[in-house]
């Protein structure tokens, strides 16, 4: 049984190396055949030349880099279509993701399990942050198609067939904590230490989070348009009642002049409300506009990789040997 190691990069020069050491001595110590595929996400810090250093003295490191950066979604696909192992683990090379752990995942995959994922916990996050993310996860789940968990994130082992699963997905806007929940298959959970980031500012800002969100939202129901409806039609049924509210009055108290404050706060609300609702349907349709202009997910600038290792190829050979 062969392991891959999918590894997105994006300006990690700082830790390449430290991380590089610290997964080789755990493979070595595990003792299956492997190999450390590393996806930098065109990075402007030098990643690059790490990455063709550790190519020239290890021969188990494949690397590929993007003609710029195409974000983390497009480099873990990257990464998983050159995998060729039977087994593939994903991790940062922020060192976040505990190698150590790689050794139990393998241990849970041999038990027959597809999906074996690390789920991190909350330990030494603020509490607003921890407190608006099971907000989140609470909405996603109860509106979305598919479950999500709180805290489980990128860091996982997938068999081969689930890999295979996945690239089957070949939308352009990719939200993966969804594709790898929508992909089924057996799967288990485990729990780990939250590892903080030593010296390193957090990438995820509040609004890269925010828009994270959305996506995931967005990528897996229909429910925000079907609320816009009911929405829609709530704003008729009390805008028809007031309506025979006034022209009641008008009936037994004769006709007054309608209150200025109550107009222009009815113009403001309901302008805002389409506005909303002209958003959302805004943004699904911007995603299927991307959809159907069928641009690759990525452009490779340089690579180490043989050419008959491209998916395209082994497809194809695979094709003519069944």
């Amino acid at each position: 049984m062969r392991l891959s190691l999918v590894v997105p990069c994006f300006n990690e020069v700082e830790v390449i190396e430290r991380f590089h050491e610290a997964v080789s001595r755990d493979l070595a110590a595990i003792g299956r055949p492997y190999e450390i595929v590393y996806v930098d996400d065109g990075s402007d810090d030098g990643t690059l030349d790490a990455l063709v250093q550790l190519a020239d003295t290890d021969p188990s490191v494949r690397y590929l880099s993007f003609s710029r950066n195409f974000g983390k979604e497009a480099a873990m696909l990257a990464g998983l279509r050159y995998a060729a192992g039977d087994a593939v683990v994903i991790m940062d090379a922020d060192l976040q993701h505990p190698p150590e752990l790689i050794a139990r995942m393998l241990a849970l995959y041999e038990r027959g399990f597809d999906q074996v994922i690390a789920r991190r916990n909350r330990i030494g996050d603020p509490a607003t942050r921890t407190l608006i993310a099971r907000l989140y996860y609470w909405l996603i789940n109860r509106w979305a198609d598919v479950e999500l968990t709180d805290g489980v994130g990128d860091f996982r082992l997938l068999s081969r067939r689930a890999v295979d699963g996945l690239l089957e997905l070949g939308e352009y806007n990719r939200f993966s904590k969804g594709l790898f929940a929508w992909i089924g298959f057996e799967s288990i959970l485990f729990e780990y230490d939250n590892v903080k980031q030593c010296g390193r500012k957090s990438r995820w800002t509040f609004r890269r989070l925010l828009e994270y969100g959305l996506d995931g939202l967005l990528s897996f129901n229909n429910r925000p348009l079907r609320l816009a409806i009911y929405v829609g039609l709530l704003m008729t049924a009390i805008a028809a009642g007031y309506a025979v509210w006034v022209i009641a009055v008008a009936v037994l108290h004769g006709v007054e002049m309608p209150g200025y404050v109550t107009l222009i706060a009815a113009i403001i609300g309901l302008g805002g409300l389409q506005m909303v609702m002209l958003g959302v349907i805004g943004e699904y349709i911007g995603r299927i506009y991307y959809e159907t202009k069928q641009r690759p997910h990525y452009l490779v600038k340089q690579t180490n990789l043989n050419p008959a290792d491209h998916p395209a190829t082994r497809d194809a050979r695979r094709r003519r040997v069944t």
